[in-house]
């Protein structure tokens, strides 16, 4: 389905971006995969992912963080394919804190990458978007985008610009041939979260089990979590024909835990 199309993946050496970028990849798709990772690890999985498209698979490590960086990654993706046809904002970053707490170092960081730099990654795709009357921005939110928690007062504000952003790009786009829709993910199966639920079991005194459904499940009416399959086989929909007129939404992908 996206044979002769890049796609650029923010965040994507693991988790939800890996899946996505491995996604597109089985379209056709050319990807840029970015985001951090030992030097030979990457590699695998350039080859990897290679090994199952078409199209050609690359790495670009800028940090998200960073205008500069993101700047010079899209003009090389650019220049090696051309233009960004499909651009998935992922990279992100969390930390918890009260309010008052809070590291203000570590408000600029989660803003910085989880908000600003899917500015600046839209405003250098957009012109060869435009020119060829046709592009995908897919912006990887949350239910937090939607919803509020206690204690993640960066990230929430983040994903909340990211909703507004979508909203408006989409409107300003909206008869260029490009359509820009933000996923909102629950809580997802990652390695991530994989790796904390023993600490948090050993912290609280409860079970892996009952850390899985009480703690991090508790506000998802499905109890289940969502998997990276899942958040990804939304993203390629997003691509195709038959989606073409959805956009400015905000889906969510949540067990239904926006639905209350």
């Amino acid at each position: 389905m996206l044979t002769g199309k890049t796609a650029l993946v923010t965040g994507s050496t693991s988790g939800i971006g890996l899946a996505i970028a491995r996604a597109m990849a089985a379209e056709g798709a050319n990807v840029v995969l970015n985001g951090f990772g030992e030097k030979g690890a990457v590699r695998d999985l350039v080859a990897g992912i290679g090994a199952t498209t078409a199209g050609e698979v690359v790495h670009l490590p800028a940090d998200m963080a960073k205008p500069d960086e993101i700047a010079a990654m899209m003009a090389e993706a650019e220049r090696r394919f051309g233009a960004v046809d499909i651009l998935v904002n992922n990279a992100g970053i969390q930390f918890v804190s009260p309010v008052e707490d809070f590291p203000v170092d570590k408000w600029d960081a989660i803003i910085a990458i989880n908000l600003n730099s899917a500015f600046h990654t839209i405003r250098a795709a957009l012109p060869k978007m435009k020119a060829k009357g046709w592009g995908r921005i897919i912006n990887t939110a949350s239910a937090h985008a939607l919803v509020a928690s206690p204690f993640k007062s960066a990230y929430v504000a983040a994903k909340h610009g990211i909703a507004g952003l979508t909203k408006t790009v989409a409107l300003e786009t909206a008869r260029a041939g490009i359509t820009v829709n933000a996923i909102c993910p629950a809580y997802v199966w990652t390695p991530l979260v994989e790796r904390q639920i023993p600490d948090t079991a050993k912290a609280r005194g409860l079970t892996e089990e009952q850390v899985k459904q009480d703690v991090i499940l508790a506000a998802q009416p499905t109890k289940e979590f969502v998997t990276v399959e899942q958040v990804a086989a939304l993203a390629v929909y997003l691509t195709g024909d038959q989606a073409k007129q959805i956009t400015g939404a905000l889906l969510p992908i949540d067990g239904g835990w926006t639905a209350a």
